[in-house]
């Protein structure tokens, strides 16, 4: 099912008119609005004038997550604050998050593109849809809940932690689609097996996002739940969950692009690349009101496809994810970067700037194991000393990233040194 077939389907002239005529609109909002963007507009010589059609864009300087951090709170604000009716946010690369605000036009939109999605998939105003991400400033939750609403399905708010009360939910209420992350559709998959309970669920739909997944878990938890499974994405920094997601035939993930203009740009360069070339995605909000963000980094690696789907959908579509840019990892669906570990062992007095963080992948979930250098008097010191100490260096990484890491403490000059640029991280999970 297409749900809006006007914008879903327009030819790429009509697109790109409408972008063009959108981004003039948004480049007059931020430059009369935004300090910073003014700034750096009036840096390069640039006025709203010069901004006419989507080719223009090229001429308009980058956003990064560090603008975000600098600007914290609320110095990307477009409009008056009493406009903003929702803030959301995720983890950045220090204690401060990356927030974003919403106008209840941007709450709308997205609400809008979610709807988009989960027709996509399949899924109608006669279904009943769990949603299985965590509610609160991360956006997964409020996300899927607000778009199942407005297709007029039946939305059961389970959010996370409580899987024997999902699945009896989901048996009593005859649950026909859930949104989660995909690891955790996984476990919600093992926990009916193991209980026998597999033939007492309706289940024909899944929305996964926020982490990344590959077609093997995408076989397996069709195969294993008899469902449709589809992968949807999106970033707090440009709205949510709802930016793009694949369709049945599962060949990219379609964009929204009369909300968001993709480009694909040499990292190093920063210039644009040709299309079907892989480089990283940076996105421009075409629409939103509150925080708009111009040329967004987003640091993914990957291309676009735009030739018309065999679904009739005329959007560009973004092939899978190659990569990072940068150094961040995601893990059961937060963003860690391994300065946020580093910034935790500075507040744990005995620690060493010495780490060695190791993602991997067991029993579908994410695991995080963090080696930490500490000074030798405590491997001469009662046990107990030194518990407290992996207990405390725990705290401190949990405060800060947001999950639960698994902490081993070794001795100095345990651990991996190089004159260069040290090793940190070793991300063992396949997603290719």
């Amino acid at each position: 099912m297409i749900w809006n077939e006007t914008k879903e389907c327009m030819s790429r002239d009509e697109i790109a008119f409408l972008q063009g005529k959108r981004l003039h609109t948004q480049i007059s909002r931020v430059y009369h609005n935004v300090e910073f963007y003014r700034k750096k507009m009036q840096e390069m010589g640039l006025e709203p004038a010069d901004i006419q059609t989507i080719d223009d864009i090229v001429k308009l300087p980058f956003t990064t997550y560090e603008d975000l951090r600098e600007n914290y709170p609320y110095g990307l604000l477009a409009v008056p604050r009493e406009e903003i009716v929702r803030v959301q946010a995720s983890s950045g690369t220090t204690g401060k998050p990356k927030l974003l605000c919403y106008t209840r036009h941007d709450i709308d939109v997205w609400s809008e593109c979610v709807t988009r999605a989960m027709a996509m998939a399949g899924i109608t105003r006669n279904d009943i849809i769990q949603v299985g991400y965590g509610y609160g400033l991360f956006t997964g939750g409020l996300g899927a809940h607000y778009g199942a609403e407005n297709l007029g399905a039946m939305v059961i708010p389970m959010s996370t932690g409580n899987t024997k009360k999902l699945i009896d939910m989901m048996i009593d209420c005859e649950v026909t689609a859930i949104a989660c992350t995909p690891s955790y559709l996984l476990h919600v998959a093992e926990a009916l097996e193991q209980q026998g309970l597999l033939d007492r669920i309706k289940l024909k739909y899944a929305i996964c996002g926020a982490e990344p997944w590959t077609d093997e878990m995408r076989k397996q938890m069709e195969r294993r739940l008899n469902i449709k499974a589809f992968d949807i994405y999106g970033l707090t920094e440009i709205m949510g969950p709802g930016v793009a997601c694949d369709c049945e035939h599962k060949k990219g993930l379609h964009i929204y692009e009369d909300h968001f203009y993709p480009e694909i740009i040499n990292p190093d360069t920063l210039e644009q690349i040709p299309h079907g070339e892989l480089g990283e995605l940076c996105i421009t909000t075409l629409t939103k009101e509150g925080m708009p963000l111009i040329r967004y980094r987003t640091r993914d690696l990957t291309s676009l496809e735009y030739g018309k789907c065999e679904c009739g959908r005329t959007l560009a579509r973004i092939q899978r994810f190659r990569g990072r840019s940068d150094d961040m990892l995601v893990i059961r669906g937060v963003n860690v970067f391994p300065s946020q570990v580093e910034h935790a062992l500075l507040t744990v007095a005995g620690t060493t700037p010495n780490y060695f963080i190791t993602v991997d992948r067991v029993n579908n979930t994410d695991t995080f194991d963090v080696a930490i250098e500490v000074e030798e008097r405590f491997f001469s010191d009662e046990i107990k000393q030194l518990e407290k100490l992996r207990s405390d260096v725990e705290a401190a990484i949990n405060q800060t990233v947001g999950i639960k890491a698994k902490v081993k403490l070794v001795e100095p000059n345990t651990l991996p040194h190089s004159e260069g640029k040290t090793k940190h991280v070793e991300d063992k999970r396949r997603l290719s």
